[in-house]
């Protein structure tokens, strides 16, 4: 690996930090930089709108993008000394982060050229937010098998008409468009008989209800389709291709979540160097090193890896399953941490109020998001799987139900497809 950025590197990073301190939003510095763990930082949906539309103006909101499609026409390690760069705004882009990191290519990859032309450049823009339509109530991390129906209307239009449920969708709540994976032959084997479509959720007979999570939010939601009529002009490759197309989604969510997701660890080694204790400065205590220095070394060998990915893109290579690591180790890492800086503030850990709470209540946030983060975007389980198979080589999962026609797969006596 080479960490050392090539003379051409260099100058595109001066570039970048120039533009970011003549065009970022500095008055929202402060609380942004005291955001918790998938917290906005008290941002409103206009400020982050306003960064995103900032940046695509000036080819950095979807930096690595076809000009054509609304980015910026960069290279892939271009792209990653933006994120390096952008810094605390970068929380200003969660809203975007399904949309641009995973929506937009797969839509890049399947979508007509009329249809790239017309939705990715107001996606880039921050004129549409986007979602995933994956999870199901009844298959939990197993993607294939989902029960939502997509079947043709029999007044020849072509058009389908979807039946269904979809659960835990990040932002359906706030979002114009989404990605919908559904079954549409029940006949075949069960990731033989998938397709894929993009809608807008403002489409009749879509319901979308938040779900109150354990810290307050309401990120994730359940969706309701209810005889939701989409033509077939919005499908994504052909009939019964969904799960090839949802591979392009799985790879690049992979890749967005598992190589920037933070630990929380410089925000323990602050707070440990600055908490007191009966003794002096937490840090003094040997236990406290101890396990510092068990973190200090996960958060090294994920910052290594990640380098990894990141000579890979330098030389024009495409990382691959190699990115489920960092989402492991740092969804793991992060509620155990969370659990420990609890720990070390005794009974003062019940606060949660950041007005009260030590360290604006960071840790307490971090704890009850954790649990989400560990399954979203691929379970342990699911993960641990991968990289057996796809990066280890080991023999794969015995899977009995592969090349059973999903009608015919037992279902704990619910109702078959």
């Amino acid at each position: 690996m080479n960490f050392d950025d090539t003379a051409e590197e260099a100058a595109f990073r001066t570039k970048v930090r120039s533009w970011i301190d003549e065009n970022a939003p500095k008055h929202l510095e402060a609380q942004l930089r005291r955001a918790g763990f998938a917290s906005s930082g008290g941002t409103t949906i206009e400020d982050s709108k306003a960064w995103q539309k900032k940046k695509y103006d000036a080819g950095y909101a979807c930096p690595s993008w076809p000009k054509e499609y609304g980015g910026g026409g960069l290279s892939p390690i271009e792209r990653v000394i933006w994120s390096q760069e952008e810094g605390p705004y970068a929380v200003l882009s969660g809203l975007f982060t399904i949309g641009v990191g995973m929506c937009g290519p797969t839509v890049m990859a399947w979508a007509s050229e009329e249809q790239k032309r017309d939705l990715l450049p107001k996606l880039a823009s921050g004129e549409h937010v986007w979602c995933q339509l994956f999870s199901e109530p009844a298959s939990g991390s197993d993607l294939a098998g989902l029960r939502t129906r997509a079947e043709r209307t029999t007044d020849g239009s072509g058009d389908w008409i979807i039946n269904g449920q979809k659960i835990w969708t990040s932002g359906a709540h706030r979002s114009d468009y989404g990605i919908l994976i559904t079954r549409t032959d029940p006949t075949l084997p069960k990731h033989k008989g998938l397709t894929m479509f993009f809608l807008s959720m403002k489409s009749p007979g879509v319901e979308v209800r938040p779900i109150k999570q354990a810290n307050g939010d309401s990120a994730f939601n359940e969706v309701y389709f209810t005889d939701v009529r989409i033509p077939d002009s919005q499908r994504l490759g052909a009939v019964n291709q969904g799960w090839e197309v949802s591979l392009t989604t799985l790879m690049n969510e992979r890749l967005s979540i598992g190589s920037g997701m933070p630990t929380g660890f410089p925000e323990l080694f602050d707070f440990c160097m600055n908490l007191q204790t009966e003794d002096g400065p937490a840090v003094n205590d040997r236990a406290v090193r101890s396990r510092l220095a068990g973190y200090a070394a996960k958060a090294s060998g994920l910052k290594y890896t990640g380098m990894r990915a990141i000579s890979a893109l330098s030389k024009g290579e495409t990382p691959g399953p190699e990115n489920s690591i960092g989402k492991l180790v740092a969804g793991a890492m992060m509620q155990d941490l969370a659990m420990y800086a609890l720990d070390l503030q005794g009974e003062a850990g019940v606060l949660a109020d950041p007005a009260q709470a030590a360290a604006g209540a960071r840790f307490q946030a971090m704890l009850l998001r954790s649990p989400a983060t560990r399954v979203e975007g691929g379970t342990d389980e699911v993960l641990r799987n991968i990289i057996a198979e796809r990066v280890l080589g080991l023999p794969g999962d015995i899977r009995v139900d592969k090349d059973v026609p999903f009608k015919d797969i037992p279902t704990s006596g619910r109702a078959k497809a």
